[in-house]
């Protein structure tokens, strides 16, 4: 930033008012510059954040927050909001260990007024907001902040189907990225908005309707007629037929030009002044002012750190998502029953390929995990069979479906669960934890959990092709890990690596494998021998595994999951139950993963290798001491 930067004055939204709409422009370019350099640094969402800076700004320019109320729908778009709101200093922190969100955080900001991550959540929570503003009479103004892709979600239209009909004040903006939404996106539309949008023509309409209201026993009727005249004229001379927001029941105005701050000014000042809810339909180019990200935003939707002259990632390697998209693609080639499912991550499950070689068998559903499983089982009751990519915290919305259309019917849908376990630095919102926990619960289904990409190819091809009822593969973000040599997957439901031979046992599955390994050969230098057994399907665990475990004096489980409900638990109850007269130690995590590098949550967590050796030498340690105190007991003279 030059010394005479417009940001450096901006200290909070109320600075804005006191600025020009050139000035504003000035402004929005020098937000972009601070995104990309953050971005470029600390990975983040880029394409999206790059695409909302101008309608961002009119937005904090108009409304006063945080009296008024602004819900960011997933929230990924929300980095010019928060240099907008006294936390520009802390953006170089963006999305690190104890520093700033990449998402919208109650405990974060005052300005923040809801916490969101996942999608089409949005105008649900406005609309809650709002009313608990009329219940408690407040005055303030609420808005929603959605995309396009977002609608896809069924909950964004339940909430629009129920705000609609509340003739409640709340204001949804649409950010239009990529799709046409309604017939009524051209030139005459937007004539129309032009006009509706205008000062001196709300200014009437709301005359008319407060003297028609005072007209006692008629007065209502003539507005309501006068209602329908208007849009009998609409209709017929200008060949505006209502589009969706309006059946749902809100004023619509749009499309608008989402970097026209001018223009979104006007809109905003307009909505604000309805006494009906409102959409704004705000039509926005992803990645605008970064040439790199407005040729490709799909890969610049969310990216890891990259060089901004180039826009080539800093770092790269091959994860088990590209591992499972090659897998996909070269079985589709001879499977003509193989299909592909994706909940808009054609990308980031690694689907591009697929997606091009094999268009007649692959389907994106949009932001809609319920119905992806649902449209699994279509799919699987028509005779053929389906993969469902997806991550394990979006799976969380399909539980019911999994459940009840799924598993209940005993059809054959394979889920292929990426991003299982600790993701990193998206937080809170998006650690893949609870997955196993869930599918715990659900009879008849069978999870697999590999720790290499030849365990997710022969685990895939075991749930695909050897299997009924409902499968699961679940692997982690990120590429290969630390395996011995010497180790070699059996394809068996468990695999022992180590000594058999020890008192100590420690017991994992997933990624967690590598660290238990390197904790072995560490406690191995330090004269501790220990053996490890991997559950490669850890759902059911197999009787085997567990019975095998119950003659060891310490058996330690690392989960890399939530510990209510997970494989740990599980473990440890039928261990016990198989005659176990040993020490159970379970690790495994018990809340919120807060957000940072995968390997430093895993050693806050003690599930690194590190964690692991400290568990087993202290837990050694106590023995000891017990041992020695036992010992001396035993020596003592006899009172």
């Amino acid at each position: 930033m030059t010394e005479d930067s417009l940001l450096d004055s901006i200290h909070s939204p109320a600075d804005l008012k006191q600025l020009s709409v050139p000035e504003l422009y000035r402004l929005s370019d020098e937000i972009r510059e601070e995104i990309m350099e953050a971005v470029s640094h600390n990975g983040g969402h880029l394409a999206s954040n790059l695409g909302v800076v101008e309608l961002t700004v009119a937005l904090h320019s108009v409304f006063n927050l945080p009296t008024d109320k602004v819900v960011w729908d997933v929230g990924h778009q929300s980095y010019t909001h928060k240099i907008l709101t006294g936390r520009r200093d802390q953006l170089a922190t963006l999305r690190t260990e104890n520093g700033l969100s990449g998402f919208p955080k109650r405990a974060e900001s005052e300005y923040d007024c809801f916490d969101t991550g996942h999608s089409s959540t949005s105008v649900s929570a406005a609309f809650g907001i709002a009313c608990a503003g009329n219940i408690r009479n407040e005055k303030y103004d609420t808005i929603a902040v959605i995309g396009d892709g977002a609608l896809t979600g069924g909950m964004a239209l339940e909430a629009l189907n129920a705000a609609g009909k509340s003739r409640q004040n709340l204001i949804v903006i649409l950010n239009d990225n990529k799709m046409s939404i309604s017939k009524n996106v051209g030139s005459m539309a937007r004539h129309l908005t032009k006009l509706r949008i205008q000062p001196s023509y709300l200014d009437a309409k709301s005359r008319v309707h407060s003297r028609l209201d005072r007209i006692p026993g008629i007065g209502q009727g003539l507005a309501r007629v006068i209602s329908r005249l208007k849009n009998w004229i609409r209709v017929n001379f200008f060949g505006h037929q209502k589009n969706m927001f309006e059946q749902f029941g809100f004023n619509y105005y749009g499309p608008l030009d989402g970097h026209d701050i001018e223009q979104l000014r006007t809109a905003m000042k307009a909505a604000k002044r309805s006494r009906m809810p409102v959409m704004l339909h705000v039509c926005t180019k992803k990645g605008k002012g970064y040439e790199f990200a407005e040729k490709n935003p799909s890969i610049f939707h969310g990216i890891s750190a990259f060089d901004i002259d180039t826009g080539e990632p800093k770092s790269s390697s091959k994860g088990y998502s590209a591992v499972f998209g090659e897998f996909m693609c070269e079985h589709a080639r001879n499977d003509k029953k193989l299909c592909a499912i994706t909940a808009a991550m054609t990308t980031g499950t690694g689907l591009e390929e697929f997606a091009k070689k094999y268009k007649s068998r692959f389907f994106d559903v949009g932001i809609a995990e319920e119905h992806a499983v649902t449209f699994a089982c279509g799919l699987a009751a028509g005779g053929v069979t389906p993969v469902f990519a997806v991550y394990s915290t979006f799976l969380q919305r399909g539980y019911d479906q999994i459940l009840h259309d799924a598993a209940l019917q005993n059809l054959h849908i394979v889920l292929a669960v990426d991003r299982a376990g600790i993701v990193g630095e998206d937080g809170e919102t998006h650690q893949g934890i609870f997955d196993v926990a869930f599918m715990n619960t659900i009879p008849g289904v069978t999870v697999f959990a590999p720790s290499s990409f030849i365990e997710l190819e022969a685990m895939l091809n075991k749930a695909i092709y050897q299997l009924d009822g409902v499968a699961a593969v679940r692997y982690p973000r990120g590429g290969a890990l630390y395996l011995p040599e010497d180790y070699v997957y059996d394809h068996e439901d468990y695999t022992f690596y180590g000594k058999k031979s020890t008192e100590i046992v420690i017991v994992t599955y997933g990624r967690l494998f590598s660290n238990a390994c390197l904790a072995a050969e560490r406690l191995r230098e330090q004269g501790t021998e220990v053996c490890v057994l991997k559950l490669n399907t850890i759902k059911p665990i197999h009787k085997d595994a567990v019975r095998k475990c119950s003659g060891y004096r310490h058996c330690f489980f690392f989960e890399e999951g939530i510990q209510y409900g997970g494989v740990g638990e599980a473990f440890g109850l039928m261990l016990y139950e198989s005659g176990f007269q040993g020490r159970f130690h379970l690790t495994a995590i018990s809340n919120y993963v807060h957000q940072s590098k995968c390997d430093s949550a895993l050693h806050h967590l003690g599930l690194d290798a590190e964690g692991m050796e400290s568990a087993v030498l202290k837990a050694e340690r106590q023995t000891g001491k017990r041992r020695q105190a036992a010992e001396r007991a035993t020596d003592a003279p006899h009172q």
